[in-house]
Formats: structure tokens, C-alpha cells, sequence
């Protein structure tokens, strides 16, 4: 059943969705950075653009160090990818040294970028949160002026049945909560 917005937005949004089936094929240089160039484009406190952006491609030397990371279950659809991507971001202003409350927000921005270009380009782009972020840091070599935020699997569209039973199920666009539970207008409604 194809997804359906309650007030007329753009497509770009609906039709965004985190596919895990992924088709083992190459991204070429300029389908990766342009995801990238996207991304570089997303607002941010004081322009400071404190997102970074690691990746490696499948069959690099850090490609198994980085699925090693990640729970079981991400490991048996991320290893399909093409790409994976640690988003970092810098926990402190450039402009006065000061720590930044904004720079996981910012990067989210930058991340959301991505995710769209990915969805326009007509490639998967999915985000994965259960890896383990200590071993990511020693590995990526990542000073404590930075958080890890996320880490991505990006690729071109593979086939359903190349997934697991269990996952094949789930391998749909899914809806999204009400606004009625995400909106609230003048107090919080603590639900």
C-alpha cells in the first residue's frame, strides 16, 4: 500500500524509506559524493557545519572492521551494501571554543540531506544505530572533540529475497505516528 501524507508535501519525503535489501553492486565516485554534496548543503548553528563524514567501500581493508562492529542482525543486510559511513560530529564551536548543544541536531540535518539525495538518486540508504561506538572510535581514530552519531550502509536497490525470512517480512515502506502525537501546540502533553 503506497504511503500517504495528510497535508500536501513533497514526494521527496514519502517516498524516502529504509530499505535493507541491497545488491552487492559498486556506487561509482560521483553517485557516492554527490550524497555528500548534499549533505554539505544543510543548514547549521553559526555555519559551522561540524558534521564529518568516514566511509569505506565494500572489500577496503576497514570495510570488516566496521561490519565486525555492528549486532548480528545488522550484520546480515549490511554486508550487501556498497558503502558504509560513520557520520561524526564536533562537539565544540570553531568560532569561540565554546561546547556547541546543537552539533548532533546539526548533523541529523546533514545526515537527513543525505538520506534524500539517496532516495532521489534511487539508491538505499540506511542508517544503523546498534554497533559498538567505543571500538569505532579507536578504530577510526576519532578524538573526543567528536561524537559518533550514526553509521550508514548505502548502496544500490537489491532484491527482497536476498534477505533473510525474517527480515523479508519486514522489507516495506512503514507508516509514521499521527501528528496528534508528535505536535503539540503551547504545552507538552506528556504521553
Amino acid at each position: 500500500m503506497p504511503r500517504k501524507s495528510l497535508y500536501p508535501i513533497s514526494n521527496i519525503f514519502i517516498n524516502r524509506w529504509s530499505s535493507r535489501a541491497f545488491s552487492n553492486e559498486p556506487l561509482s565516485n560521483e553517485e557516492l559524493m554527490t550524497l555528500f554534496e548534499a549533505a554539505r548543503w544543510a543548514p547549521s548553528a553559526y555555519n559551522e557545519q561540524p558534521w564529518r563524514f568516514i566511509y569505506t567501500r565494500k572489500g577496503s581493508m576497514l570495510w570488516n572492521s566496521l561490519i565486525d562492529l555492528m549486532i548480528p542482525f545488522n550484520q546480515s543486510w549490511a554486508k550487501n551494501a556498497a558503502v558504509l559511513v560513520v557520520i561524526i560530529s564536533k562537539n565544540f564551536f570553531d568560532r569561540n571554543g565554546k561546547p556547541s548543544h546543537l552539533h548532533s541536531f546539526d548533523a541529523g540535518a546533514a545526515w537527513m540531506s543525505l538520506a534524500l539525495q539517496g532516495s532521489v538518486s534511487g539508491l538505499v540508504v540506511h542508517a544503523i544505530g546498534d554497533f559498538d561506538y567505543d571500538k569505532a572510535k579507536t578504530i577510526l581514530n576519532i578524538s573526543p572533540k567528536f561524537k559518533i552519531e550514526t553509521m550508514v550502509a548505502i548502496g544500490k536497490q537489491g532484491k527482497k529475497e536476498n534477505l533473510p525470512p525474517e527480515l523479508q517480512a519486514r522489507e516495506a515502506p512503514n507508516d509514521r505516528k499521527k501528528l496528534s502525537e508528535i505536535v503539540f501546540e503551547d504545552l507538552f502533553e506528556n504521553v
